[in-house]
């Protein structure tokens, strides 16, 4: 860990420069983890209802509208990052979607009206729509192969940790009765704030943006930093040729939106672009539609109104709640190459099933028994359940897959269309949410039972793993013009890393120290293809 004035980066290279990568990164997370959790404390706060005159059952889809509001900032966000966030590069573009929270930050926590609350959570989620729908990519692009899963999945158990953070702020200043119980939770935001501005400007920007805009140079010397090796080692020089190789494969046969959506491909040459595009994308919505932001916005709500318990009690669970869900959130990160992608979501929505399931049996016995207290009270340990399960595949695969999946100049646009799938969904989720569970009773958690029941057989059926893969092999694996179905090939489910990929970057290693790389190649390369 030398450092000295000289060297980029403070001197760090090597596990040390991926340690401050993943410290930014994680901690964009976090802040979005703790934005997600700390309104479900605030909108259960007297203080705040009558600030913003929301107060009794005739404001309740008014609540659900300035709840939801935030989603849509963050699909705004999403949007941005998808159109803007490309020219910029990752970093800026973290930068950029920082400052715009900072500034949301500010309006929320200062707020003596419902205009002001609202214009506050818009520009709030714009910041954070732009961060999510980034830093994941700059996370992949920037990490081994051996660590980008993991890495990515702890940012999500980061997430979780600023959920937890808050759940827990949120049952201490319950015992608050000024206005300080829900601005100091909002203006805490600027700790993390701090910490982007703080580490961001200083780390090296994604080597493989920077290869796609024509700065190979910059992006060499990146790479040799972040595997802690010289320049003109063979190991590198082939990273950078496998790069280029895949971003000038992409330029000949890139197509237009028009022509994606269409399906019109280009004789040999297409990708499975759509393909890859809306698999990751799907991985967002089936997120949402698993319904995990009933929870994450209104588990203090959904145990005072479905379960019956107290406010403050609901505040306590959710808080106890938290830190069961961010110690299993933690373990996905030891199974996420293990297991790979696939089992984890499998694993995961199965959870899921099983849990809304018991939880509309015994929520419907609660409503019909002449003495149904214990049944509802049974039903709070499967909401635990629940985010447990939630927590071990669905949590951090749904932003890891996208990034993987997509090609390299498909990735921050197909990262983008992801997180713009999970904010509208999530805005579709949040604003029904109030209303069915007030008008709905038991029968709203029928909805969420079968909607994961559907996506099991989607996932089996549907989705390649990517663990282990460099994100070059995958563009390998498409190339080779792969069946929609691929629960019968072993190569597209094994969570290892399949032997021919292996053998083909042992021969560009082997290449490269021999002097025959680069032209040689591209040229086998493309002769393959």
């Amino acid at each position: 860990m030398a450092k000295s004035a000289k060297k980029p980066y403070f001197g760090f290279t090597g596990g040390w420069l991926t340690f401050w990568l993943t410290v930014a990164c994680a901690t964009d997370m976090m802040l979005f983890g703790y934005d997600q959790g700390v309104f479900s404390g605030v909108v259960v706060t007297q203080d705040f209802l009558e600030t913003h005159n929301l107060v009794g059952p005739s404001k309740t889809n008014t609540l659900a509208t300035v709840t939801a509001i935030y989603d849509i900032g963050c699909f705004i966000g999403a949007i941005i990052a998808f159109t803007v966030g490309e020219r910029l590069g990752r970093k800026k573009a973290v930068l950029a979607g920082t400052a715009i929270m900072a500034v949301g930050t500010v309006i929320k926590a200062s707020s003596y009206s419902l205009p002001q609350m609202i214009a506050g959570r818009i520009i709030l989620g714009i910041g954070n729509g732009i961060n999510t729908a980034t830093a994941p990519i700059w996370q992949t692009e920037t990490a081994q192969a051996k660590w980008r899963g993991k890495l990515v999945i702890l940012e999500m158990a980061m997430n979780i940790a600023g959920f937890c953070l808050v759940n827990w702020l949120n049952y201490g200043l319950s015992f608050v009765d000024s206005s300080v119980s829900w601005r100091f939770p909002l203006a805490f935001q600027f700790v993390f704030i701090f910490i982007l501005f703080a580490t961001v400007p200083w780390l090296p920007e994604s080597p493989r943006w920077l290869i796609a805009h024509d700065r190979a140079d910059e992006a060499t010397e990146i790479i040799g930093c972040i595997e802690a090796k010289e320049v003109s080692d063979a190991y590198v020089k082939a990273q950078v040729h496998e790069i280029q190789f895949s971003v000038n494969y992409e330029r000949e046969h890139s197509m237009k939106w028009k022509d994606i959506f269409l399906r019109r491909n280009k004789g040999n040459g297409d990708t499975k672009t759509l393909r890859r595009l809306l698999l990751g994308a799907n991985t967002q919505l089936m997120q949402q539609f698993g319904g995990i932001n009933i929870m994450s916005y209104y588990f203090p709500t959904v145990l005072i109104q479905s379960v019956g318990v107290t406010e403050r009690m609901a505040r306590l669970l959710s808080a106890v709640n938290a830190v069961t869900y961010l110690i299993f959130s933690c373990i996905a990160v030891t199974l996420v190459e293990r297991w790979g992608r696939r089992g984890l979501m499998l694993l995961s929505t199965l959870g899921q099933f099983l849990s809304f399931l018991i939880i509309t049996i015994l929520l419907s016995l609660a409503e019909s028994q002449a003495n149904g207290e214990p049944y509802a009270s049974a039903s709070i340990a499967f909401f635990f359940i629940f985010f447990i399960s939630f927590g071990l595949g669905m949590l951090g695969v749904p932003w890891l897959y996208p990034t993987e999946i997509n090609s390299l100049p498909m990735r921050t646009k197909g990262a983008a269309f992801a997180t713009g799938t999970n904010w509208i969904t999530n805005f579709i989720i949040v604003e029904i949410t109030p209303i069915g569970v007030q008008n709905l009773s038991w029968k709203f958690w029928i909805v969420w039972t079968v909607t994961n029941a559907l996506f099991l057989p989607v996932i089996y059926f549907l989705y390649p793993e990517t663990s282990y893969r460099r994100l070059e092999d995958m563009d390998a694996y498409y190339r080779e013009n792969p069946p929609l179905i691929v629960s019968g090939d072993k190569d597209a489910t094994m969570a290892q890393r399949p032997l021919k990929y292996a053998q083909r970057e042992e021969e560009e290693v082997l290449r490269e120290e021999s002097g025959k790389g680069g032209l040689v190649l591209e040229t086998d390369r493309a002769q393959e293809a």
